[in-house]
């Protein structure tokens, strides 16, 4: 139970994440640098427009250059328009990515060859690691701070600010005289479409969370035991049989989807002849669960 407690504690959460939002940052860099730059394919966001940048440069200007100062001067505007805890978050992503960007080098010829393989294989390892990072309540900044600025003061959706400026860094692409070719816009198309549903797949299966309700007399027993080994909290609901007229308890609980198992085993084990309602809930916040995001 001490050891329980202590992985639960605010210090431990904190470490964990920030440890994990600077691991997740590699692969990002790593599909940037050696996936969509030796193959010449524009991805979306922040990280397309300094794509543009180190191509019309003649390859001067190096991608992780362009992308602190955008950054940097994006952050700046976040900080008055947004507020500093989602700064300092945002910042320290922002500081890793940068850092795996300048360290990895840029290869002249791709670790995936076939350009299309290549924009599957990584869109699908980006959006994973992207999805881990949002997931720790992480951010990489760029675009995403452009969304919420315009959020904020627009009210337009965060994901279709996010389309557009994708689109628009994937359309100037073609412009460049590396990427001239349609089939590579279609391939930054291809390659922004399967990272952002990497990303929304990995949010969502992260994130799933079931709630139960359970009719048993022996209410107590299974209550004690799912706190106890399950480790979450349960409540107590006054139910009347509309049929037999007869006052019951009903357990109410939530938990992750993948501690339905143990769920089912308690209840099984206590009672066989329990009744057991099970339901997929989204936006589960508070303590066990996703934090709320304090933006001001």
């Amino acid at each position: 139970m001490v050891f329980d407690k202590l992985l639960k504690s605010k210090p431990v959460i904190l470490t964990k994440e920030y440890l994990l939002i600077t691991l997740f940052t590699i692969p990002y860099a790593i599909v940037v640098n050696h996936i969509l730059v030796p193959h010449a394919v524009v991805g979306g966001g922040l990280t397309g427009f300094c794509e543009i940048i180190y191509f019309a440069s003649h390859r001067v200007i190096p991608i992780w250059a362009s992308s602190a100062t955008i950054n940097v001067l994006l952050l700046i505007a976040a900080y008055f328009a947004i507020g500093k805890r989602y700064v300092f978050r945002t910042l320290y992503g922002v500081f890793w990515l940068t850092f795996w960007l300048k360290i990895i080098p840029v290869l002249d010829v791709p670790i995936i060859t076939d350009p299309f393989m290549a924009v599957v294989l990584g869109g699908i390892f980006n959006g994973t690691a992207l999805g881990l990072v949002f997931i720790n309540n992480g951010s990489t900044g760029g675009t995403d701070i452009v969304a919420m600025i315009v959020n904020k003061y627009q009210h337009l959706p965060m994901g279709r600010v996010l389309l557009i400026c994708d689109i628009v860094a994937i359309s100037c692409g073609y412009f460049l005289p590396e990427v001239r070719s349609l089939e590579k816009v279609l391939f930054g198309l291809c390659y922004t479409f399967i990272s952002s549903t990497a990303v929304d797949w990995i949010m969502n299966r992260m994130r799933q969370s079931v709630q139960f309700f359970i009719f048993s007399k022996k209410y107590k027993q299974i209550a004690e035991a799912i706190i106890r080994d399950v480790h979450r909290g349960v409540t107590y609901l006054d139910a009347q049989g509309a049929y037999s007229e007869q006052p019951y308890k009903v357990i109410t609980t939530i938990a992750r989807q993948h501690e339905s198992a143990k769920i089912f085993r308690i209840v099984r084990d206590i009672d066989p002849d329990a009744f057991v309602s099970q339901s997929q809930v989204r936006g589960v916040f508070g303590e066990g669960f996703d934090r709320l995001r304090d933006t001001r």
